[in-house]
Formats: structure tokens, sequence, C-alpha cells
């Protein structure tokens, strides 16, 4: 490929030359012969402070959102560096994204679950998908890590393009409010869009509320593009109500649901301790679904996913299939079960409605009288201040005891988080303890219940590192919580056994 080849589309006020390209890079650490490398402003760097480290490792271009033309090797200057490294990375990959039916899926809470949801429905109706979402990257067979919900252009396109060398038709995103807002996914053509919910979460990152759905909403505009083909809307929250007014009119087509009352809803609804059963009402039909996925909570994350295949033309009996397959996802109201009396269960909340939905579903389990919702919760360093007590309160609204630890403190002090966080609590006249350390805050709750209870270890969920002002450790909760049980006289491996067999 060419470097007129790479820039086809792309916005230039200027350019020179026209080397041969061996790939693209926007990291000067990885830059390497025959390289073009993207020099882009970001909110704490500016990769032009590189240019010359690029050309003296041998860099074949330079594509910059400076004034600076390099001198002694080929450069175009852009209009906008993050929307450049979009169009071209897609144009180094041959445009993957054009090649597959995209189902984007953005929100504050549940766009993980409804992405599994949904690429089971799709493979259950035949369909071959890539999955790309915060808990892994599913592509061509393979399991990756996800260091990001949605990677950076570069590593999408390369993802995009591996899906289809492997045969993949279609592709199920979580799209964050960070990449809307840093246009990482600049130039994909969305088929399906599908939002979830709004509740306060990032305003670190951007500022207001209204900022918030502002990034969000970009998904529904059209990322570059077209506005989706089919948006697919929450009619339950405030925000989805927002985007039915603003997508009609841009998207072919709408399509909400709700628990009651929305194109897609459910009916004779039965949720236990063991899953749920209901009816779903489409526009066409009555799909009788069961799910072992627990709580009101998932019969959202249900509908929305079957709205989606809906979207993508599923039939109803592979929406019913892919919704009794879809068992578990990972550190999502996860059981860990070592045979103890009481049940104890990892999750990924993280934002006070999350807690509320998280410690509700608690409830729901603790049908003796006496028994107990335990919740070991803690608030991440370097974000929002904010949001500290609105967690504190909500997980002590719903508990009975709160442990409040660390939960990633970064550069933080641990000890200011909690402070931050107690105030909450407090008005929440929750009974409570504070334990920075979280292996020994997992003990400790623990180590608090009795048979019927339920602790809930909220806020990692599948994540398996704990990041301090000291670095970054190993740390999985689930796997944490196994050792404690077994140290308190349960025996994890006969349960684990025994599951297996039966």
């Amino acid at each position: 490929m060419t470097f007129l080849d790479l820039l086809d589309g792309v916005e230039t006020l200027a350019q020179s030359g026209n080397p041969h390209v061996t790939g693209v890079e926007y990291d000067s650490r990885r830059v390497k012969p025959g390289n073009v490398f993207v020099a882009m402003r970001g909110e704490s760097s500016d990769g032009n402070r590189f240019i010359d480290q690029v050309i003296a490792a041998g860099a074949s271009a330079v594509v910059t959102d400076s004034e600076r033309r390099p001198e002694n090797v080929a450069w175009a200057q852009v209009v906008h560096g993050r929307r450049a490294l979009a169009d071209l990375s897609a144009n180094f990959y041959e445009r993957p994204a054009e090649k597959l039916a995209i189902a984007g899926i953005t929100g504050t809470n549940g766009k993980s679950t409804t992405a599994f949801i949904l690429e089971a429905i799709l493979s259950a109706a035949g369909r071959k998908s890539a999955l790309i979402g915060t808990i892994e990257y599913r592509v061509g067979g393979k399991v990756l890590p996800a260091p990001h919900t949605t990677p950076e252009p570069l590593e999408l396109q390369r993802l995009l393009r591996d899906a289809v060398a492997a045969g993949a038709t279609e592709a199920v995103m979580e799209v964050s409010s960070h990449a809307l807002a840093q246009q990482r996914v600049f130039g994909i053509p969305f088929d399906v869009a599908l939002f979830t919910n709004l509740t306060r979460d990032h305003l670190d990152y951007h500022v207001t509320m209204d900022d918030y759905f502002a990034s969000k909403r970009i998904l529904f505009d059209g990322c570059g593009t077209k506005a989706p083909r089919v948006a697919v809307l929450n009619a339950d929250d405030e925000s989805g109500l927002q985007l039915m007014k603003f997508s009609k009119g841009r998207s072919a087509e709408v399509i909400t649901y709700g628990l009651a009352k929305a194109d897609f809803h459910a009916s004779k609804l039965e949720i236990t301790a063991r899953g749920s059963r209901f009816n779903v009402i489409t526009p066409d039909d009555v799909i009788p679904v069961s799910s072992q996925l627990i709580g009101r909570v998932n019969v959202y994350n249900i509908l929305a996913a079957g709205a989606a295949a809906y979207a993508r033309g599923c039939p109803s009996e592979a929406i019913a299939d892919g919704i009794e397959n879809c068992t578990r996802v990972p550190g999502r109201f996860e059981r860990i079960d070592c045979g103890q009396p009481f049940t104890v269960v990892v999750d990924y909340a993280h934002t006070d409605d999350a807690l509320r939905n998280l410690t509700s579903l608690g409830r729901e389990f603790v049908k003796l009288a006496g028994s107990r919702v335990i919740t070991v919760f803690g608030c991440g360093g370097d974000r929002d201040r904010s949001k500290r007590p609105l967690m504190g309160e909500a997980a002590g609204q719903g508990s009975d005891l709160v442990v409040l630890t660390s939960d990633n403190p970064r550069s933080e002090d641990p000890l200011a988080i909690i402070n931050d966080a107690v105030v909450g609590l407090q008005r929440s006249g929750a009974k409570y303890k504070t334990e920075p350390d979280r292996r020994a805050a997992i003990r400790l709750a623990l180590s608090e219940a009795r048979g019927g209870d339920i602790v809930l270890i909220a806020g990692k969920g599948h994540e398996q590192v704990q990041i301090t002002n000291h670095g970054t450790v190993l740390f999985d909760d689930k796997l944490v919580a196994a050792d404690a049980l077994r140290d308190l006289g349960h025996d994890c491996a006969a349960s684990a056994k025994g599951a297996k067999t039966a």
C-alpha cells in the first residue's frame, strides 16, 4: 500500500511524498521501519513531540494535526488527528467494518450482559459474529483480553479485519461514552444502535450529565456515517425517551423495549432465585423465554438483546434459544459456591444505580427470617468524587451490613476515598465497617455471614487486577472469595465437582 492509498478519504490540508507503507502506528514506541506515524494531540500528551524520534526509528511518513512539516520524510497535515487515525486504520485494514453488520450498545449499565445475550442469539440463528466489549474480545474463535471497552481505532479495525477473515458477518460492540467522545468509532457504520440506560458515572471525564448524554447520543446520530438503520431504545428510561425523539427521522426504524409498555415488553413474568421465565411480546409474535440470568435488571437486558436481534432479522426460535443458552456473564451476579450455607456473589456494580439494583436483587434472595444482605464495595480513585457518597448511600439503603473497602484507589489514599463514601453510608443509617485492604474486607464479610445470608462483592466483577499508588497487582474477587471460603472450612473443590456432575 502507498501513502496516497492510505490517505484516501482522509481530511487533509496539505501532503507531500508517496512512499510504500508497512503499517500504521500512533504510539511512537511501536514504530518500525516503513510505518506511518499518526502524531495527534491528546488530552494529556501530544504525539507531535515524538516526530523526530519516529523518523529516526525509520517511519516512512508522518500524519500530523499540527502545522509542523517534517523534513526528510513524507507527511500529511490533517484537520483532526483522531478522525485521521480512524480513517487511516480503516484504509490499512481494507475497511472491514463495511463488510459486517455491526450492532453497537451504549448506556451506563447492562452493556456487557446485553452484548453476551445478543451474541448468543446470533449464534443460535446460525450467524458468525465477533464480540468486542468490557469483559473480553471474541474474534475468530479466540478470546482476547479487553484493555478497553471500545478499543482505539487501530486495534478496533485490526479486530474487525480478523473477524472478517474468520468468516464473521456480524459484530456486537459495546460503545463507551469515552470512545464516542474521543471518536474511536469514527467512520464505523452501525446497522443497529442500542441504548440501555443513563445514570451517574464518568463525570470525572464528562463533567456534567448533559455532556455524558451528548456523548452517548453520538452513536444515534452517526459516527461520521449515516445514522444507524435501527435504533433500539429503553422506553422506561428518561434518556431513552429523549433519544426516541432524536432518532425519529434519523434512523429508518425505532424499536422500543420496556418492562410493561413498548414494542418489546414482558408478560407473565416470573422471577426467582434460579432465573426468569416470561413471554417476550414483539410487534409480530409472543416468544416464551427462560433464562438463568437473575433479576429484573436482566429482564431489561434480555428484552434489549431480543429487540436488537429482531432488528437483525433473527427468527423467534433463535431469540428464545439464544436467551436460554446464555447462562452466565463473567463478573455479572456470578455466584461463588464452596458449599457454604449462604450465597456469595461477585458483581461489577460500580455506580450508585448499579449498587441499588444489585442490593435489590440480593434482597430477593434473602427469604429466611433474620437473613441479611451483606455488601462489600469501594469507590475508584482518580474518578468522580461526587458519586462516592451516593454509592455509600445506595449500598447502605439496600444492605443490612456494609463493608467499605478499596476498589482501584490508583494514586489516591484509600482512606480518603473511604471517608468520601462514609458520608452517604451514614445518611443511610446502615451498619457498616471499614477495611481498606480489599482482601481482608472480603474475608471479614464472609466471616460475618450466617446461613441464609447473601454476600455481595461489588465493583470489580470480571477484573483481575487492583490498581494502587504502588502499582498494579493481580487481584480477582472470585479467587479471593474462594480462598477465604476455604480458610473458613468450606470445600470449593467438592462443590465444583458436584456442579460438573449435576
